[in-house]
């Protein structure tokens, strides 16, 4: 069943990566080829009848993009990084929007599983004793761990105590 499972989201990640590729290889297509995978992404970011990107202008902004890259190989976020460090996000907003999307795509749902884990571990031992908000902070802090890690108590303490000090100074 662990195999299975497996294989299906390595299908299935493997299928948003052929969705995205376009973004990369899109100088070495034909102009057919080009076309019909830009619309296969304009339709996989289209929600109802609204859709993140315009396939006809799309289409423009990839035929008109430097054929001469900065380095070769480049990835998504060595694209997305090239767009923005040059000011040409404007100029290619499409093509700015389908990379950030792409870069944003988790690559496993591990993340997401194990915020789920760690609430529910929290949820249950602190449940009747903290509101909500306090419930929510604490997941957040849970979660990102890493990030936590590298927080000074001490000093968040000493910067809350100062904002929140009441003791009025009598000077004489």
């Amino acid at each position: 069943m662990a195999i299975e499972s497996l294989r299906e989201r390595t299908g299935m990640m493997s299928d948003v990566a052929k969705k995205f590729s376009v973004l990369i290889n899109f100088s070495d297509l034909t102009s057919s080829e080009l076309e019909k995978q830009a619309k296969d992404l304009c339709n996989t970011l289209t929600s109802g009848d609204h859709s993140n990107l315009n396939y006809d202008e799309l289409i423009v902004e990839m035929r008109s993009f430097p054929k001469q890259w900065p380095k070769q190989n480049m990835t998504i976020l060595d694209l997305l990084v090239f767009l923005e460090e040059n000011a040409l996000k404007e100029i290619y907003p499409n093509m700015w929007v389908a990379l950030r999307i792409a870069v944003t795509t988790p690559v496993t749902v591990a993340s997401a599983e194990r915020s789920f884990s760690k609430l529910k571990l929290i949820k249950a031992y602190l449940r009747s004793t903290m509101s909500q908000e306090c419930l929510n902070l604490l997941a957040i802090i849970s979660i990102n761990r890493e990030i936590s890690k590298q927080i000074s108590y001490d000093d968040t303490i000493d910067d809350f105590a100062a904002k929140k000090s009441r003791r009025v100074r009598f000077y004489i």
